[in-house]
């Protein structure tokens, strides 16, 4: 094979995975697209004309119809949804890690019991009476703000066994024999030399929990009952069946686009979907600069 011909198929090759990857990126932002301009539109045009990627009857009255009407409550919404965000994403972090690190040292006695627990969790559950059981009977979380943040909420065994094959793969034990005959401690080792080196999973398990925290809403539904209580998404679940049952009454007396049902829908979707998206750029740095996936090169 020629120079020439061996670099053509490579251009070949590269032109082919970007055109892959070109189609998977609009296969995941055209219908987000289709709901921004979907939550725009008028809702007469909406019912009547169907969805579209433009229109020439823009309208803010389903975002208005959210907000102004639940103005009392969607705020503090908001808030308790950023609260439990940021608090559930940071226990989880300083909790799941440290476990994971500690079942991957093979120095640790009881590494394989920790690890088997651990693992028998992702395969086996009591159920969600027991659960509930747990939580509302000894746990005492029932219509209180932690009701959000623990229940299955905080880690998973999938994530520990995933930052522990990170942590045995690309954590050197020579690395960390070095760190001791300088006179480094255990906690000294971890904050110092272990965690910067894995940038990669930190954030990637990070992303994974705080989508999740943000994204929640069966805990709200079966925890909860003070509405004062509710997070963004289970709010906007009670305004949507608001809005579902004004729409039925206003379709008895013959005028359904009083109240935007169809337009509400996709403002809730842009409204709980929008500032996780804005603020994922901001996570891309830590995926660049822990590129580096060790310490020690043999």
């Amino acid at each position: 094979m020629t120079y020439a011909s061996k670099k053509f198929q490579d251009a070949s090759f590269q032109l082919l995975i970007h055109c892959v990857f070109i189609v998977f990126a609009l296969a995941a932002i055209v219908p987000f697209l289709l709901l921004i301009v979907s939550s725009l539109t008028d809702e007469r045009y909406l019912l009547t004309e169907g969805y579209g990627f433009w229109t020439n009857h823009w309208s803010l009255d389903a975002y208005r119809w959210v907000f102004f009407t639940n103005r009392a409550t969607i705020f503090r919404a908001y808030g308790i949804t950023v609260f439990i965000t940021v608090v559930g994403t940071t226990l989880s972090l300083l909790v799941g890690p440290m476990l994971g690190y500690a079942i991957s040292r093979r120095d640790y006695p009881i590494r394989n019991v920790i690890s088997f627990l651990v693992f028998f969790t992702m395969i086996f559950n009591g159920g969600f009476v027991a659960s509930y059981v747990t939580w509302v009977r000894l746990m005492n979380v029932k219509n209180t703000i932690w009701a959000l943040l623990f229940p299955g909420m905080l880690f998973s065994g999938f994530q520990i066994m995933l930052m522990k094959s990170y942590f045995t793969m690309n954590i050197h034990p020579a690395l960390i024999e070095a760190a001791k005959i300088d006179g480094a401690g255990e906690f000294y080792i971890y904050f110092k030399i272990v965690l910067p080196l894995s940038l990669p999973i930190i954030a990637t398990i990070g992303l994974m929990v705080g989508i999740n925290y943000w994204n929640d809403w069966r805990n709200g539904l079966f925890y909860l009952t003070d509405p004062k209580l509710f997070n963004l998404q289970n709010l906007l679940n009670r305004i949507l069946e608001n809005a579902n049952y004004l729409a039925i009454v206003g379709s008895q007396v013959g005028d359904r686009s009083e109240v935007p049902s169809t337009g509400a829908r996709m403002a809730m979707a842009v409204i709980g979907a929008l500032p996780v998206m804005a603020l994922y750029p901001f996570f891309q740095k830590y995926f660049i600069k822990g590129l580096t996936l060790g310490g020690v090169k043999e």
